[in-house]
């Protein structure tokens, strides 16, 4: 692995666009050196080894689909009706024990996403699940409301996170398998991002310099959808439906998948320097000080 000279810094260079036609052997096709790799080994614009990024798509991809069938497996190995109906808070555990300081799901209360108070019939205390179900049914009860009226159940058992976290993990899956097929190291995060998109989006964008209105405009398309259904269930009467949370939790983590795979794979010690970076359509990093 190379390693960057001193004093080179990201904040040293500035994007700038210079058409390099003349640069390699005659006739060079540059959209072909961009977006076909000749093996799932090699990087897409310049040759170099995509070792890294097929790792850490790999990495994603993994942890996303374990967690996944985790949350499928674990109620439909279990004896059914083991599991009842759920009604707990997000960051907390309120699962964890039949009584005291984790069995905050277990008391009588009210409750303010139903506006009714809520009396629980059955007690439930993932402790004394087998392990790599309590494994499960804690990580639901740390990260998720468990609310029965946003969750579905297998087998009799309420599934351990609701519709919409089910649906970001799908998503997450799918953004793992793009970094690992497609990400390419282009020194930026932004840069590394965009590496995803289709060859002619890219030159496109380029050519336009329109690469961060394309990263934030991606970004939106991502999490506005579950912020309108989200937030309007907070804040109205509206009650989402089951397939809107898939719909919604779906482009939400294939976003979330492709910014660690950008975060993971943006790695500039890579490069000797900035200008080293194969852009599409020719485009270069170049520095201030060449100017």
């Amino acid at each position: 692995m190379r390693t960057a000279p001193p004093r080179t810094s990201p904040s040293r260079w500035r994007f700038l666009f210079a058409m390099t036609r003349m640069e390699g052997p005659p006739r060079m096709d540059l959209r072909a050196r961009i977006d076909a790799p000749g093996t799932v080994g090699r990087s897409m614009d310049d040759g170099r080894a995509r070792d890294r990024e097929v790792r850490v798509g790999a990495m994603i991809f993994g942890l996303s689909s374990t967690l996944l069938l985790a949350m499928i497996i674990a109620p439909l190995t279990l004896p059914a009706g083991t599991v009842p109906e759920l009604h707990g808070r997000a960051n907390a555990f309120d699962y964890a024990t039949e009584d005291g300081v984790f069995s905050y799901g277990n008391q009588p209360r009210y409750d303010a996403h139903t506006d009714a108070a809520v009396h629980p019939e059955t007690p439930f205390a993932w402790t004394e699940l087998p392990t790599s179900h309590a494994i499960a049914y804690a990580f639901g009860d740390l990260n998720c409301h468990n609310l029965g009226e946003r969750s579905w159940s297998i087998n009799g058992n309420q599934m351990p996170v609701c519709v919409r976290d089910l649906g970001i993990f799908v998503g997450l899956v799918i953004g793992g398998a793009i970094v690992h097929r497609r990400s390419v190291n282009r020194w930026t995060v932004t840069d590394t991002a965009l590496s995803i998109l289709p060859s002619s989006w890219q030159e496109e964008i380029y050519r336009r310099r329109w690469r961060r209105v394309a990263f934030y405009g991606f970004a939106a398309l991502a999490v506005v959808p579950l912020g309108l259904d989200g937030f309007t269930q907070l804040l109205t009467d509206y009650e989402s439906t089951a397939l809107n949370r898939m719909l919604t939790g779906i482009p939400f983590g294939v976003g979330l998948g492709l910014l660690f795979g950008a975060l993971l794979n943006a790695a500039p010690s890579h490069f000797h320097n900035a200008a080293e970076v194969r852009l599409p359509g020719g485009a270069r990093f170049l520095s201030l000080e060449s100017e």
